[in-house]
């Protein structure tokens, strides 16, 4: 076991959330000195980066592919500090396969920047330069994020990281801090460019939930280029689930305490300062008081004005209704014979339709499929993942929420059929999620995923702060910057991890 640090205090830290950024956040405080205890009303950490297991199969409950593996990457980054060995992974190459309306060979985004810049030019004659403007804004934004900038700053100290982060090279970035990637398009004339505005549409609203009209610009920068090298969208082998049995291991090395089965109903403050939580054992019933030092909300902000209650700062609860309303998920997970999946099945793929029909907001499906060897399926056999975006309030106030997920997960198969061999024969095992059971085993408000839309208005300085309005209690997570997935909600935790240090 690793000597804990020198001179630490030991102040007491609750983390509400055994998410990836819960857990990240709390591995680190614990390694740093820290008494640290996670709470989390599931079974199994890792919240929408977790797995389950079916008929020998293991399923990828959201989260499906993770960025930030290589040297400096974020996760890198992290493990080395906890000790800890990196999980065995694969490139993702292409890391998506897209397949626009009507068309059979797909838009290929491949990790090697020339072969990927080849395939664009192919695919999107005449926008070279506005690939060469997310280039540009992508090298100099990654180099500025490198430096562990605090977005938005609300002390002096914030705005210190913030200030130290920013070199003459991150100037180029200015100009654009109001565009959206609309703005961008028009600039270059190719706003009439369908194709290019469909492929931008789809790649978009899976990395920042809004289309490219709304999208800010220096977001989609990132978001768009992270998945060439040096960087890359890796395939964990085994599941995502290793990202949280490690952290989770790490934490209880350092002294940490993790409680799965566990609510808090209640964060308490007084005059302005958090003091405590009101946690319930699920399996007893049992309800009681802990007093903090911090408290460290993994949740959507909508999660934590409900914590707050009438406690919510009247400027930030306001600011959280004024959102535009979070999208959900309906995925069908498919165990299926191995002869369901084409030779060299790419292991992302996005299909959008002609026709319409129940599925998703935008028409389409994202789709993981698993590798022989990968560790998710008996040999012989695989797993295929389908997810759409959905909006979350009609799966609450239907009156047949059966007979409604029955459709979704027809329609859903029906569409995958045109790509998969998917028979009776070939399927093996079916099953779907609606905003309505992530709700349940995520407890995420009415079960939207993903975070806040990178719109320009809570994107990186506008969005919400890691340091809440409440003293000694920090968010972090995907409501907060830079954003979803494993790795952006890691950066919220090293962010918060560094802020409580400081403090």
């Amino acid at each position: 076991m690793p000597s804990q640090p020198v001179g630490k205090n030991k102040s007491r830290v609750i983390v509400i959330g055994a998410g990836i950024g819960g857990l990240t956040a709390g591995a680190l405080l614990a390694h740093r000195g820290y008494d640290v205890l996670i709470l989390d009303q599931a079974l199994v950490p890792g919240g929408c980066a977790s797995t389950f297991k079916r008929q020998g199969f293991t399923f990828d409950v959201g989260a499906t592919q993770v960025a930030g593996l290589e040297p400096g990457g974020i996760h890198h980054r992290i493990f080395t500090e906890l000790e800890i060995d990196l999980p065995s992974a694969t490139f993702c190459d292409p890391a998506c396969a897209v397949y626009l309306p009507g068309e059979n060979t797909p838009i290929n985004v491949w990790r090697d920047p020339q072969k990927w810049q080849q395939e664009r030019q192919k695919q999107f004659p005449g926008s070279e330069p506005f690939w060469q403007l997310l280039a540009t804004l992508f090298k100099a934004s990654w180099k500025f994020q490198g430096r562990d900038p605090v977005l938005p700053p609300r002390n002096l100290w914030d705005l210190l990281q913030l200030t130290q982060a920013v070199r003459p090279g991150t100037l180029v970035t200015v100009p654009y801090t109001l565009f959206t990637v609309g703005d961008a398009l028009r600039a270059y004339g190719l706003e009439n460019d369908h194709r290019l505005r469909t492929f931008l549409d789809l790649q978009l609203k899976l990395y920042s939930q809004v289309n490219a009209e709304e999208t800010a610009l220096l977001y989609a920068a990132t978001a768009l280029s992270v998945s060439q090298s040096p960087q890359g969208l890796y395939h964990l082998q085994g599941s995502m689930q290793v990202l949280s049995d490690r952290l989770a291991a790490a934490l209880s090395r350092d002294g940490g305490k993790l409680l799965m089965r566990h609510t808090v109903e209640e964060i308490q403050v007084e005059d302005g300062k958090a003091t405590g939580v009101v946690i319930r054992n699920q399996k007893t019933g049992e309800v009681w008081t802990e007093a903090v030092d911090h408290v460290v909300a993994n949740v959507t902000v909508q999660n934590l004005v409900k914590l707050l209650g009438e406690k919510t700062p009247r400027g930030y609860k306001k600011r959280v209704q004024k959102l535009p309303p979070a999208s959900g998920a309906f995925v069908v997970y498919l165990g299926v014979d191995a002869s369901a999946i084409p030779p060299e099945c790419p292991p992302h793929l996005q299909f959008m339709y002609d026709a319409h029909g129940p599925i998703g907001e935008n028409n389409s499906l994202f789709v993981s499929v698993s590798h022989p060897g990968d560790g998710r399926a008996p040999t012989g056999k695989g797993t295929i993942i389908a997810s759409s975006f959905v909006d979350a309030e009609p799966w609450w106030e239907t009156e047949d929420y059966e007979g409604l997920k029955q459709e979704y997960t027809k329609d859903a198969i029906a569409r995958l059929a045109k790509f998969f061999y998917l028979k009776p024969e070939t399927i093996i095992h079916v099953e779907a999620a609606t905003p309505r059971t992530f709700a349940r085993y995520t407890a995420r408000d009415q079960g939207i995923v993903g975070g806040i839309g990178q719109r320009l208005s809570t994107f990186g300085p506008f969005g919400f702060a890691n340091r809440t309005p409440i003293q000694d209690l920090w968010l972090v997570g995907d409501s907060t910057h830079p954003g979803e997935g494993t790795a952006g909600v890691s950066y919220s935790a090293l962010t918060v991890v560094r802020q409580i240090e400081n403090w």
